[in-house]
């Protein structure tokens, strides 16, 4: 179904780089990035560009854009969130959307990946030995920094400061205009190498939910819509929170299939268990 089709990747921050060999090798894609294609016209992570719509319509609109303007019914895009993580809020998380779409089949396909694996951080910085620690804490050089007036202010910006010297000197021109400057981590992928690995994670994801096909029409996407909830506990018998089945549907015919037991887990360690371990 897609062996040799070209696909565009709607992209400006270099993510082909781990998502373009994937596709290639995985489903036998013809990928290409449009230079000329703004994705920073859907938002931006330092607030030049309010993101309007929720990260899952951002990611449609960015790769259905894409595809549009380059006359390609096949396309992918992805879009990142950071801040406190949905469950564990004392943890930074990378919250990653993929979205596939093949206008020719109608076939839309989305994975996520989130990630407690991120150097997401920012804070208001008073000297050079705070820049410095700061630095440190984030991975720079190998992750970019970003510097500016204030947290909610855009009036001055530096993005992308790899070079030690540059991060100084910034933070000196700064510090000396405002009496204040906010340091944050750069999350653009093309910076933050940890985050482009949960890229690569998002996208491997999303491979195989395409290479998981229907068992009655045959079609690309057949992944779990739902999860059912009640494995038993191995010590006490009763039902836990954990999984006991995964319920799979077809976006076509609408076809359904309820695997139990997921990874042949049959029965719940006590420990997960609200009964033995309340």
């Amino acid at each position: 179904m897609f062996q040799n089709r070209r696909l565009v990747i709607a992209t400006k921050h270099q993510k082909e780089k781990v998502i373009g060999p994937i596709l290639k090798k995985e489903l036998g894609i013809n990928y290409f990035i449009d230079e000329n294609f703004d994705t920073d016209q859907l938002g931006t992570f330092t607030g030049e560009i309010e993101r309007e719509l929720d990260p899952i319509s951002t990611v449609r609109e960015k790769c259905l854009r894409a595809m549009k303007v380059n006359n390609c019914d096949l396309g992918i895009a992805s879009e990142g969130s950071f801040g406190s993580h949905p469950s564990y809020y004392f943890l930074n998380a990378d919250d990653e959307f993929l979205i596939f779409i093949d206008t020719k089949n109608n076939i839309e396909i989305i994975a996520r990946e989130l990630s407690t694996e991120t150097n997401f951080n920012g804070r208001e910085i008073h000297s050079q030995l705070e820049l410095m620690k700061f630095a440190e804490n984030i991975g720079f050089n190998q992750h970019a920094i970003i510097l500016r007036k204030s947290k909610y202010e855009n009036t001055e910006i530096h993005k992308g400061i790899t070079r030690l010297e540059d991060l100084k000197r910034l933070f000196e021109e700064l510090y000396s205009k405002y009496n204040s400057v906010y340091a944050e981590t750069d999350m653009r992928a093309m910076y933050n190498p940890t985050r482009m690995q949960v890229i690569q994670k998002a996208a491997e994801k999303l491979v195989q939910k395409i290479k998981s096909t229907c068992p009655h029409c045959e079609m690309p996407g057949f992944s779990i819509t739902e999860a059912k909830r009640g494995l038993i506990c191995s010590l006490c018998g009763l039902p836990t929170n954990s999984p006991l089945s995964y319920i799979y549907t077809c976006q076509r015919c609408q076809f359904k299939k309820e695997d139990f037991h997921p990874n042949n887990k049959t029965t719940e360690d006590p420990m997960y268990c609200d009964n033995c371990n309340p």
